[in-house]
């Protein structure tokens, strides 16, 4: 199980409603994507930052290794907005107002990406998925995201079962071995992928398998008091924002 499902399935919020916690993870990002990025977004990671660490009792280790990926990807969006190709004073120079829009494209994908990170560590997907059909997804489309996200963990046991093996072989030892075992990983685990998915066709034949996955899912509701603090969470952002930037312009 990857870190951040793991993290979801124990998490203090794992009981709640989805609807409750993607008010309040999905929000922020809506408002870190739609507010002025300073003050805004900045008050949106924040914000997310505090929940996180606070009342939904994320890690803040696993927290920062879940989180580094899509900062980087942020990094390496804004750094592009500090240069510009061509014009009067050379070929590649530095943009006018560049770090300004470098930082407030920062700001907003940083916390923008907190709000799905909070929805995401306190919401594992075989709570979300079942419930996506009584929204209005097609129970085909359910069935097959149920299905990839099962064999997605069955197939990363096996890399990492093979992996140990060469490993154990000593078939990382040079780079010429590294590369053979990088090709047996591959052929390897394509072989077994195909292997799973016949045996789990036939299981689902041999269970009276008729087109639609039936799975228990945990009893829970939705809370109007949680959903009515996270919207006046929200609201209040939103207003603190408008606030601030009057005397900031």
């Amino acid at each position: 199980m990857l870190p951040i499902d793991a993290a979801a399935h124990s998490s203090r919020w794992r009981r709640r409603h989805p609807v409750d916690k993607a008010v309040l993870g999905l929000g922020l990002t809506v408002l870190a994507i739609s507010l002025p990025p300073w003050p805004g977004a900045a008050l949106v990671l924040v914000t997310a930052l505090t929940v996180l660490l606070g009342p939904a009792a994320v890690p803040g280790r696993r927290l920062w290794r879940a989180w580094r990926v899509p900062l980087g990807f942020c990094v390496t969006g804004a750094l592009p907005l500090l240069l510009q190709v061509g014009g009067p004073d050379g070929f590649v120079t530095l943009a006018e107002g560049g770090p300004v829009r470098a930082g407030e494209l920062l700001l907003r994908t940083s916390a923008a990406s907190l709000g799905v990170l909070l929805f995401a560590f306190t919401t594992p997907l075989s709570d979300l998925l079942p419930r996506l059909v009584n929204a209005g997804v097609p129970a085909p489309v359910v069935d097959v995201a149920l299905v990839t996200y099962r064999m997605s963990f069955l197939l990363l046991d096996s890399v990492r079962r093979i992996r140990e093996a060469q490993a154990a072989r000593l078939g990382h030892t040079t780079r010429a071995a590294a590369w053979r075992s990088l090709a047996g990983l591959g052929a390897t685990a394509f072989v077994r992928a195909f292997d799973r998915a016949t045996r789990l066709q036939a299981g689902l034949a041999g269970r009276g398998y008729d087109g639609t996955l039936r799975v228990l899912m945990p009893q829970a509701r939705i809370s109007v008091r949680f959903t009515l603090a996270s919207a006046a969470l929200l609201a209040a952002l939103a207003a603190l924002t408008l606030v601030l930037e009057r005397p900031l312009r």
